[in-house]
């Protein structure tokens, strides 16, 4: 459970019985349903990571997007819904190279649009000979991005390194020495689920991504 979530569902639960005693006895009941919901949205399971060569997902959610940025990159997009769990998750183990967050928009999550408008902060995690790059990014509801790491954090794959409240989007952006391997449609656990495989581990030659702001080439979603 995330710590916020239990604070929400207190100050709820209090409203609630306050409501319910200077009211009537069942007014306070929709306050009491929306701290149960809290205490729902902030759960944070524990998930078995897969070992080898492979990059996890970084979100619980559904795939609704794997575009070819250029020859070189390749972009999943997963949309989490209020119903999804929010905790984050790194997609590969190494070093935080990089921590950047950008103002934006709040437009609908999935969206495509929402990859370029929206509010997002943006980590790298370089280790193995390769560097993937992930964003959380802000939605329509979601206003509220967590991040509890920073450059130079050693994280290992799966690991929690923040959440985003209330529906939102997550995208990565691997290079081309990663085989992807889910398609849009698909649901994603953070963690659990294998985004892509190393198709040459030894190799390291041009195996950076990058973050791009500009239309994708392809994509299919």
């Amino acid at each position: 459970m995330v710590r916020d979530g239990i604070y929400y569902a207190t100050a709820l639960t209090a409203g609630g019985v306050l409501l319910s005693f200077v009211s009537w006895p069942w007014a306070g009941i929709p306050l009491f349903v929306l701290a149960a919901f809290c205490l729902y949205f902030f759960r944070d399971p524990e998930r078995v990571i897969p070992s080898g060569p492979v990059a996890v997902s970084p979100a619980d959610g559904k795939v609704v997007g794997v575009c070819q940025e250029d020859w070189a990159k390749t972009r999943i997009s997963i949309f989490l819904n209020i119903f999804d769990v929010h905790v984050n998750r790194a997609p590969i183990g190494g070093v935080i190279s990089d921590v950047r967050y950008r103002k934006g928009r709040f437009l609908v999550a999935s969206k495509e649009c929402a990859s370029s408008e929206n509010e997002q902060n943006t980590l790298t995690v370089e280790g193995n000979s390769t560097r993937v790059v992930f964003s959380q990014i802000a939605g329509l509801i979601a206003r509220r991005i967590v991040c509890n790491k920073k450059p130079g954090d050693t994280v290992a794959a799966g690991e929690r390194v923040g959440l985003i409240k209330f529906g939102s989007r997550v995208d990565v952006v691997l290079g081309m020495e990663w085989d992807i391997v889910v398609r849009p449609g698909m649901h994603v656990s953070a963690g659990s689920s294998i985004l892509a495989r190393r198709n040459n581990l030894c190799s390291n030659e041009g195996a950076v991504a990058t973050m791009s702001t500009s239309e994708p080439v392809t994509c299919r979603g």
